[in-house]
């Protein structure tokens, strides 16, 4: 939220601007989850009071960030230093891992009269990342994907399209590799046919 915003905004907004701000003082930086219970207690505390929607058990981890308008659904895992955008729906059972990315904009860069960094912002375009889905490490999410039920991503790819669900993806851009669904014959995952 701008300064400018901030004082345009109706009281619950300020409200869950100044929960977010209070987080990245003091919550933000405390140990690790894993390593202390009531960090990720705290954390998970001044989450739900700073965003739209959050779901029961989150664990928001060391250095995480997020954006005020999103939804995260329940037991929701974000690993440390992830990044998650406003704009975004996270369903239930989602894992992401450290040194993610989740973007709904993006600089504005159509006019070339003018630096790119005074052209603002690019309209949101929401992220939906549906239930049970894991998303590997220092992967970074573009505007607008929508990540199917089940889904993997594996670390380190850059998804700019949508991802079926119960399948996996990787590389840059992260392209669906196989199913996660069982083939009758070996009883292990299908490749995905190629278009």
């Amino acid at each position: 939220m701008k300064r400018m915003d901030f004082f345009h905004a109706s009281p619950y907004q300020r409200i869950r601007f100044l929960f977010r701000t209070l987080y990245s003082f003091g919550p933000k930086q405390l140990p690790m989850s894993e390593y202390c219970a009531a960090a990720r207690i705290l954390r998970g505390w001044f989450t739900k009071k700073a965003i739209l929607k959050c779901g029961k058990q989150v664990n928001i981890d060391q250095g995480a960030r997020y954006g005020l308008d999103i939804i995260l659904g329940d037991y929701f895992s974000i690993g440390k230093d992830s990044f998650v955008q406003s704009g975004t729906y996270i369903g239930n059972h989602v894992m992401i891992a450290p040194d993610c990315g989740i973007y709904t904009m993006n600089h504005g860069f159509q006019r070339t009269d003018i630096p790119m960094r005074k052209q603002g912002l690019t309209k949101p375009k929401p992220v939906i990342i549906e239930d049970d889905v894991w998303i590997g490490t220092k992967t970074i999410l573009l505007p607008g994907v929508h990540i199917g039920k089940g889904a993997i991503i594996g670390a380190g790819s850059v998804v700019t399209k949508n991802i079926p669900p119960y399948t996996i993806a990787v590389g840059n851009p992260a392209v669906v590799k196989k199913s996660r669904i069982a083939s009758k014959k070996t009883g292990f995952g299908r490749k995905v046919e190629k278009d």
